[in-house]
């Protein structure tokens, strides 16, 4: 029934002539995904994905985003908020890097923000050399953000980061960049260093 009477006319709304329809309709696509299974997921969903991706509205970006997490052995954490598919991380990290770093130097503060609090579950899905080739420097970028709420939730980020990762790769590939700013003229950016040390040093405690 999907494929035959449903699939046809929603494919019309990744087009649609307004963005507001555009990010409802990002926000909601991944829940047909369980329904479809896997095959027909990539047949029919994933062009409708990979094309949002590339959206000229950052809010329809960032909607595909926060819905997407990529499960290689077909083990999704949060099957009730996230698309739960089997699709390997080959078939969207090409769109998906480009989409992040856009929606990272946003000039909406609120879009960098949201796209912050989806690095955690990205990096997770993506592995940890991905994420240092590609998202460390993002992540590094936002300590120093002029809005204080994106540097705020920056530091949380690297305490999400430290748990997933370990204190080690803390220690070897994020420490060493935060103290580099403990020399920023900017008073502001040095108190940040003191907030990142303090949220990452009781994860690395725990580990």
């Amino acid at each position: 029934m999907i494929l035959g009477d449903i699939l046809g006319p929603i494919k019309e709304l990744v087009s649609d002539p307004n963005p507001q329809v555009r990010a409802a309709f990002g926000e909601n696509l991944s829940g047909l995904a369980p329904i479809m299974g896997k095959d027909a997921t990539i047949e029919h969903l994933l062009p409708m994905f990979l094309q949002m991706l590339k959206d000229d509205d950052s809010k329809v970006r960032l909607n595909i985003i926060s819905r997407l997490e990529l499960v290689n052995e077909g083990r999704p954490t949060y099957p009730h908020k996230f698309l739960t598919v089997v699709i390997g991380i080959e078939l969207l990290s090409q769109a998906l890097l480009p989409a992040i770093v856009e929606l990272a130097e946003d000039k909406n503060w609120r879009v960098r923000l949201a796209i912050i609090t989806q690095i955690p579950l990205l990096a997770k899905q993506l592995g940890v050399a991905f994420f240092d080739e590609k998202l460390a420097q993002l992540s590094m970028n936002w300590l120093s953000d002029p809005v204080y709420s994106i540097r705020e939730a920056a530091t949380v980020n690297l305490e999400s980061l430290t748990k997933e990762f370990g204190a080690e790769w803390a220690k070897l590939t994020i420490l060493p960049r935060v103290l580099q700013m403990a020399h920023s003229p900017n008073y502001l950016y040095r108190m940040t260093v003191l907030f990142s040390v303090a949220v990452c040093t009781p994860s690395q405690l725990r580990r």
